[in-house]
């Protein structure tokens, strides 16, 4: 249980940082960028899991949700 847990929390910091270089521009900071790259990791990974089963699905799952929640904050954020 505790693997798994921190596994998630490692890939999700991974997808964080990465969509966090791929979501040029004004950002919420470091740590904020890599909270809501978690979440939207988890929450991406869960999502691509249940359409695709390849090697590094949820992976690629987590990076695609990092990116898509990042730019969901920031367009709320605008408004």
């Amino acid at each position: 249980m505790f693997g798994g847990l921190l596994s998630w929390i490692i890939v999700g910091l991974i997808a964080g940082f990465l969509a966090g270089k791929v979501m040029k521009g004004g950002g919420f900071g470091g740590v904020m960028d890599f909270v809501i790259g978690m979440v939207g990791a988890v929450i991406g990974a869960l999502v691509f899991r249940r359409v695709a089963d390849f090697p590094f699905c949820g992976l690629i799952g987590s990076i695609l949700g990092s990116v898509a929640f990042i730019w969901l904050v920031r367009l709320i954020k605008k408004a």
